[in-house]
């Protein structure tokens, strides 16, 4: 009698080739049998975005020699509607988005086309978590980052997660050796200040880059994500998609309200 293996869904927002995602899917290749949908091209700050005026087109695929590969010309939460609707024959038993190519911890998760894919499978009623190392390089590199997805991983497909959960991952630039532990935590309170830096084209046409800088509100706070990740730690911050303010419900219920 064959042995139950795993079902576990595998995308991200680098697109298909990215380094990133390949070193995710070998860690998937040794804890169960893996079915890939991910962008054909770079998704990177696409957020939640949905494909709705224009066609969506999936291609199979071989790369990474797994169960099932289809790279997708949508978002990575395009991705994860068509793997659940169209590809697969059951709800898998865990879903990763990543290894993304830089950090999703704070404010950033709003944006993050990797954590957006691990929300969307939470919204599914999947075990889902978000994979992100802090190294911006096209050739970074992930052997240490390897080692910590095998660890959460096991966990999830262990001991599920509540309902409409999914896990937030950062994972800091440093050698295995060198990671002081994993580190439960909140998200930061954290923002950009932006600005849009003006240029002309060559018709002397007005063009923008939307540049800023990042500021934490937290920096005396040792239980936030960036706290992890500058002392060393990875970080895991338990995310949901309901956006209510249940604190403020209370509040609000007050005001007077005259129709």
């Amino acid at each position: 009698m064959k042995s139950h293996k795993p079902l576990i869904l595998v995308t991200n927002d680098d697109g298909i080739t990215a380094p990133g995602i390949a070193a995710l899917i070998e860690v998937m290749k040794t804890l169960g049998d893996v079915v890939i949908v991910a962008p054909d091209k770079a998704q990177s700050g696409m957020g939640h975005a949905i494909t709705i005026n224009s066609t969506l087109r999936i291609n199979k695929i071989k790369i990474y020699d797994v169960k099932d590969e289809y790279s997708c010309t949508g978002t990575p939460v395009d991705c994860i509607k068509f793997a659940v609707n169209k590809i697969m024959h059951r709800k898998p038993d865990l879903c990763v988005s990543g290894i993304n190519h830089g950090t999703n911890m704070s404010i950033n998760v709003i944006y993050s086309g990797t954590m957006s894919a691990a929300v969307e499978g939470a919204i599914e009623g999947i075990p889902s978590i978000g994979f992100s190392l802090s190294d911006n390089s096209i050739d970074a590199d992930f052997t240490a980052s390897k080692k910590i997805v095998k660890i959460i991983s096991e966990q999830v497909l262990k001991n599920s997660l509540p309902e409409g959960v999914c896990l937030n991952v950062n994972i800091p630039k440093l050698k295995s050796e060198l990671i002081k532990g994993i580190k439960i935590c909140r998200q930061a309170k954290a923002n950009w200040i932006e600005k849009f830096d003006e240029r002309l084209d060559p018709s002397g046409n007005p063009y923008y880059w939307l540049t800023g800088k990042f500021e934490n509100y937290d920096v005396n706070e040792n239980d936030t994500d960036i706290w992890a990740l500058e002392n060393g730690f990875v970080s895991v911050v338990p995310t949901h998609f309901d956006m209510t303010a249940h604190k403020a419900i209370t509040e609000i219920t007050k005001w007077k309200f005259a129709l």
